[in-house]
């Protein structure tokens, strides 16, 4: 196999992983990877704004917005005014949204960041480097992209699991 052969194997094999845990997510859990990104920034903390959320998990404020009316809809999230400053909508757990974090499984970069994060600095430098120049061969170095390992728009709704037919292989 040419050596261009096996890096389009390997392109391949990373968009198939990400598809394959984006529906086992979606089947176990019945959420997106970046709804469960922000259930998991809600996790530990008492309530907070929509930026702060958008800032923590690197999307923009509009994506969040249209994440937490998905969210608010499955009644895994509630949203509060703060009596501090009626100005700001305070975004929290709901006791579903805790139940459901607690069930979910890790998002696919959870695994990938910790093996990423053990590599020596030049290793992980050589990664970038490759991949940055990877992008820009294949004319998507313009693409807006999130640090999310998810497949399709990021803030789609979750597909009902009628969308998952028996042929889905995960």
């Amino acid at each position: 196999m040419e050596n261009y052969e096996q890096v389009l194997t390997s392109l391949r094999r990373l968009m198939r992983a990400t598809d394959l845990h984006s529906r086992y997510l979606n089947k176990t859990s019945g959420l997106t990877s970046p709804q469960l990104l922000v259930l998991q920034a809600l996790k530990n903390k008492q309530a907070m704004i929509s930026r702060e959320i958008a800032k923590e998990i690197n999307l923009s404020q509009a994506t969040i917005t249209s994440i937490l009316d998905r969210l608010e809809a499955k009644q895994l999230i509630t949203r509060k005014r703060s009596e501090d400053d009626r100005r700001k909508v305070m975004v929290s757990l709901s006791e579903k949204g805790h139940e459901k974090i607690a069930s979910a499984p890790a998002p696919l970069q959870e695994s990938f960041v910790r093996q990423f994060k053990q590599l020596e600095s030049w290793e992980q430098s050589m990664i970038l480097s490759s991949l940055q120049r990877l992008a820009t061969m294949m004319d998507a170095e313009d693409i807006d992209a999130a640090p999310v390992l998810d497949i399709g728009d990021i803030d789609r709704p979750a597909p009902t699991l009628a969308h998952l037919t028996d042929k889905t292989t995960l």
